[in-house]
């Protein structure tokens, strides 16, 4: 490898220290009711966001405060000299698409039937730190 190359490698992964990010994919949830979570703690700081999604009703909420949880630790493991009240980490991101769907028939009056939709979503949450330990 060479010496720019190296240098340009390390200088990305010095930027991307700073986020953290986590997947959860399938899941069997429609993308609109996730979404209704996901508004509430979208750009919301990490805390704020945990005790959200700790007293909400909704059941996408205990999904997403576990994959919140595991976007905190996947900091964590980048930054193990950080700190987390120090690093101020807030939702930069967090993105719900719609996933695969199972189809499936339901009998309807008259010999016909209707198509049963089961849909999943594609959750992505992007962990940003508000404060900029890196001084050029």
């Amino acid at each position: 490898m060479g010496v720019r190359k190296r240098e340009t490698a390390d200088a990305r992964k010095e930027a991307n220290k700073s986020i953290a990010f986590a997947k959860l994919n399938n899941c069997p949830t429609s993308p609109r009711k996730m979404r209704l979570v996901v508004d509430l703690v979208r750009g919301q700081k990490v805390e704020r966001a945990l005790n959200i999604l700790r007293f909400s009703q909704k059941e996408a909420s205990r999904k997403l405060e576990k994959l919140l949880l595991s976007a905190i630790n996947n900091w964590q493991q980048k930054n193990e000299d950080g700190n987390i009240e120090e690093a101020a980490l807030f939702i930069k991101e967090i993105r719900v698409d719609g996933g695969t769907m199972l189809k499936r028939l339901r009998p309807a009056p008259q010999g016909r039937a209707h198509r049963i939709r089961k849909r999943s979503n594609h959750v992505t949450i992007v962990l940003g730190s508000s404060n900029n330990t890196q001084s050029n």
